[in-house]
């Protein structure tokens, strides 16, 4: 016999560990991109634009398209676009490969490089406020636990 007038309780799966962990990874993802999101806004940037602008100041010869998006944080099937929009706003230029006139190499120009002067602090203000709590151990833990899981994880 049924319980007609009760509520019906939902039964929640319970998770194995490691999902239970890669929620968790997801939330806190969700969460901790918010405050560097909002300096980026400051500057009409998303976080993938930002990503290019900084990938391309650690390689002033000048990147491919293919090494661009290798180097990626988050994978964006149309880097093209991408690279595009940037260029309209005079953050990169690209231009032919002077052995190889086929390859087309992007570099960040000096307005690329003066938007990332300007957004360097309060980017790590922002990474401070939200893991500064958990000290230089700790932190330094986190990154190996999260290395090896990206390690594994191809």
């Amino acid at each position: 016999m049924k319980d007609a007038g009760l509520p019906r309780r939902k039964t929640r799966r319970t998770a194995c560990r490691e999902e239970a962990a890669f929620l968790d990874l997801l939330r806190t993802t969700d969460v901790l991109s918010y405050r560097p999101a909002q300096v980026l806004k400051t500057a009409d940037l998303s976080a993938t634009q930002y990503n290019v602008l900084r990938i391309l100041r650690g390689a002033p010869e000048g990147l491919t398209c293919g090494e661009v998006a290798n180097r990626m944080i988050t994978r964006d099937p149309d880097i093209t676009r991408l690279l595009d929009r940037l260029e309209k706003r005079a953050l990169i230029a690209r231009c032919r490969g002077a052995k190889d006139r086929r390859m087309v190499l992007t570099r960040i120009t000096p307005e690329g490089l003066a938007l990332l002067a300007r957004l360097d602090r309060p980017v790590q203000e922002a990474h401070r406020r939200q893991l500064g709590h958990l000290g230089r151990e700790r932190l330094r833990a986190l990154s190996e636990l999260l290395g090896a899981c990206r390690s594994r994880a191809g």
